[in-house]
């Protein structure tokens, strides 16, 4: 079942311009123009504006799979960073959970660039908390 997800209710998120294009419990897509203000110098990407988009679609997914009255938060994150992506360029990226339990779940997401070129792995725990 897909569910629909407001970017907005991730503000930083919806600052970098991340759009969230499919979202489930099982599977969370999305992507992101590489714009300028996100980059390194030399116009590539910036480690932690991957970082970032990753974090937000785990959280995404996370969230979907969690009771009612109950919140994510993430308790730990790594990043291996394959190739760069550059400016005025869309990336795109898959978060998929590796173990979903009551108290936390692992995400890995797979970000990609133009052409399917790998820009990064980012392997994620999130942790389920009370409102």
């Amino acid at each position: 079942m897909t569910t629909t997800f407001d970017i907005a209710a991730l503000p930083f998120a919806a600052l970098m311009g991340v759009e969230v294009t499919h979202a489930a419990p099982d599977r969370v897509e999305g992507r992101m123009v590489v714009r300028p203000d996100l980059c390194t110098a030399g116009g590539i990407l910036h480690g932690g504006a991957a970082m970032a988009l990753a974090d937000s679609l785990g959280a995404v997914g996370a969230f979907l799979g969690t009771p009612a009255g109950m919140r994510t938060t993430t308790l730990e994150s790594k990043t291996n960073f394959i190739g760069g992506a550059r400016a005025g360029t869309t990336v795109s990226a898959v978060a998929t959970p590796l173990h979903a339990g009551r108290r936390s779940s692992v995400w890995t997401t797979r970000i990609e660039g133009e052409g399917g070129k790998l820009v990064a792995v980012i392997t994620q725990t999130q942790m389920t908390v009370e409102t």
